[in-house]
């Protein structure tokens, strides 16, 4: 059985010479999207190659565990987290999953597009759950809470907009007093647990997420670190590193084998009556990866 998705794109324009548009797709089963290629380039870190090609520093390291991520020998063949199974969750409105750092956008049913997001940091995590957005700001101003102040006492009362403001251009303040998903002038926070609760986006992706999203637009926030998905009669496994281990990944550190629990029963599940065949070594494979690069586990068997 195949251990990569079958369908190998390289991304043939420098990275410094063309950002990536966030990526829409049109729905079509479980999974949506291509695994790519990319070559690096003199002068390139995965800093770099992350924010231009529209993916998040964490994804990209883990599904690249062995390269340096500020020197990367040129040459270097990358794999790329470009292909997503869709989260199981109704279709609309906002979708963010934690565990994958990725906000997935329904603007409909048969579209969706996706980004890579900064998340709440160990003590100030994220919440789970269902919510709206409430209120649509441009340039917005920011007042530090009393939460924040404890740990920085020297903060201004109010930072405006400009460079200095955390919030950047654009931002979504959300049902839940005082979580928003907004823009940042740290991009190089977006990929990894990095904020105080906030979703954080890269500055031209909270652009484009800001001019679709409406108020009143649904927000469902999860946290799987594993999905399952069926591409005609093909299922595969996409398993990514859980909040805790992102956080050894992001600081280049080779996290242990961490067991997930609930793959195997969840892929019987999903295989049920049917006749098909699983590849239990590559299941076993990506729940030690946990590289976030769907693969294919099973197959129908038409006979």
């Amino acid at each position: 059985m195949v251990r990569r998705v079958s369908f190998l794109v390289v991304i043939g324009c420098l990275v410094n010479a063309c950002a990536a548009a966030a990526a829409t797709y049109t729905v079509n089963g479980d999974v949506v999207g291509e695994v790519t290629h990319y070559t690096v380039k003199p002068k390139e870190t995965l800093y770099s190659i992350a924010r231009h090609l529209d993916l998040g520093i964490v994804e990209v390291l883990a599904a690249n565990p062995d390269i340096d991520p500020w020197t990367p020998e040129v040459g270097t063949k990358l794999d790329l987290p470009t292909a997503h199974i869709l989260p199981d969750a109704p279709h609309e409105g906002i979708v963010i999953n934690l565990s994958e750092l990725r906000l997935f956008y329904f603007p409909d049913a048969q579209t969706v597009m996706t980004f890579p997001v900064g998340v709440g940091r160990e003590g100030w995590q994220t919440p789970v759950g269902s919510t709206t957005v409430v209120k649509k700001r441009k340039d917005p101003a920011w007042i530090p809470p009393d939460s924040i102040r404890k740990e920085n006492p020297k903060l201004p009362a109010i930072i405006l907009p400009g460079p200095n403001n955390p919030l950047g251009q654009y931002a979504l303040n959300l049902g839940w007093d005082g979580y928003r998903i907004h823009g940042t002038n740290r991009p190089a926070g977006v990929g990894k647990r990095s904020s105080h609760g906030c979703i954080r986006l890269y500055p031209e992706d909270i652009k484009l997420l800001f001019n679709e999203v409406k108020v009143g637009t649904p927000v469902k926030v999860i946290d799987v670190p594993f999905k399952l998905g069926w591409q005609n009669d093909v299922l595969f496994l996409e398993v990514s590193p859980t909040q805790e281990r992102s956080d050894k990944i992001a600081d280049y550190q080779v996290p242990p084998p961490l067991s997930i629990h609930g793959v195997h029963t969840a892929i019987r599940k999903a295989v049920g009556n049917a006749r098909a065949d699983v590849d239990w070594y590559a299941v076993d494979n990506a729940i030690s990866d946990q590289d976030g690069i769907p693969i294919v586990v099973a197959k129908r068997n038409s006979k």
